[in-house]
């Protein structure tokens, strides 16, 4: 992915890369820019200044296709962020925490756009930090927790309706199982042993599969702001401490059921073997991680959350398991036009993985729902 970036540096060149970033430079002189991260959406660059006080910070491209409505994004973003800084202001807390800042251009603008169309953002640079992409230990699960939980408190008080739901469906299963029926009646009959064990896996959930919406719709969840893409290296860490410091990539923060990111935050670190693994058959869900996890989020997150919503956690890990192999199987059929894949398998293999964990989650299901009881 960084040779992508490194191309689209070539492309666009560096001047005009500077004369873009020169527009949000408002304290020092640019002295480089380069492509910076891993992301597959946006296209980042670092740039260094000559400040002693703020010498990067963060330039993006914001990719339109996935975002159709950045000014949007960017008006969430500027009214959650600024809502953080205030919350951290009034009620500082015992450790370094950071929210990245909107920079503004020198017009007071929190984006631009070019001669080309292209949308342009500019924000804070975490210092002194480092993300991981894969878990190392307990301790590391509960900084994660910690750090999703922190996230989530710091919002919790910011009225849902104020930010625009920029990603209408996302993380909606109902509308997903929709989507996989039609596409499932329209596909090739194909009889592979792993083609029907999917098919049989999402005929004998489907009805279960509306749990969290049907909750939110009689009242028992409340819509909240929630982040929407809680993985792993989003968490940022202090590279002194260990500690986390920082949640990051926030284009898809939007109201939503906070359900949402704790069941994908355990569904993603609690797969030892991750979701590209071609040993699908081997894939499990780690309880010991799933209680690190938990532990740090419900340190922070017990301020907010209700008796209804610790009732809903074990549902929200399953479902959330469940949605992305049926998303991934979906896709898988329909001939992989969604998901970016290596070979025509790709999306099967991926949805086999999420269908293992799922059937791992719910033999476990006496044990996750003890460690929810033990912690809150």
């Amino acid at each position: 992915m960084t040779e992508n970036l490194t191309e689209n540096l070539q492309i666009l060149g560096t001047d005009n890369l500077i004369a873009i970033a020169n527009q949000f430079a408002l304290q020092g002189k640019i002295i480089d820019v380069r492509a910076f991260g891993s992301g597959n959406i946006n296209d980042t660059f670092l740039v260094t200044l000559d400040s002693s006080k703020d010498n990067n910070f963060i330039l993006q491209r914001i990719n339109t296709q996935v975002f159709r409505q950045p000014d949007m994004v960017m008006n969430n973003m500027r009214i959650f962020t600024e809502h953080i800084q205030k919350r951290l202001q009034t009620t500082p807390l015992e450790r370094r925490w950071e929210v990245p800042r909107v920079l503004l251009t020198e017009d007071a603008e929190n984006h631009l756009q070019d001669a080309e169309g292209s949308f342009w953002r500019a924000i804070s640079f975490i210092k002194d930090s480092q993300s991981f992409d894969v878990m190392h230990d307990t301790e590391h699960a509960k900084e994660i927790g910690y750090a999703l939980g922190m996230f989530h408190n710091l919002i919790s008080d910011l009225q849902s309706e104020k930010l625009a739901d920029t990603l209408e469906g996302f993380h909606i299963t109902p509308l997903y199982i929709r989507h996989y029926e039609e596409v499932a009646a329209k596909a090739s009959q194909e009889q592979s042993s792993e083609v029907n064990y999917c098919s049989q896996f999402v005929e004998s959930r489907k009805t279960w599969a509306h749990v969290l919406e049907n909750a939110k719709a009689e009242g028992r969840l409340p819509l909240r702001l929630m982040h929407g893409d809680p993985k792993i290296n989003n968490v940022m860490f202090d590279t002194a401490t260990g500690k986390a410091v920082s949640v990051i990539d926030l284009d898809t923060v939007k109201p939503g059921l906070v359900h949402y990111d704790i069941g994908d935050c355990l569904r993603s670190g609690c797969n030892p073997l991750g979701e590209e693994t071609d040993e699908w058959e081997r894939v499990h869900f780690d309880t010991d991680l799933c209680q690190g996890i938990l532990q740090g989020y419900l340190s922070v997150a017990k301020e907010f959350l209700t008796e209804n919503d610790y009732a809903y956690i074990y549902d929200a890990i399953r479902l959330i398991t469940f949605e992305l192999g049926l998303r991934f199987f979906a896709d898988y059929l329909a001939g992989n036009v969604y998901f970016k894949v290596k070979n025509p398998e790709h999306n099967l293999k991926r949805a086999l993985v999420q269908f293992k964990l799922t059937e791992s989650i719910e033999s476990q299901e006496t044990t996750i729902r003890n460690i929810i009881q033990d912690i809150k």
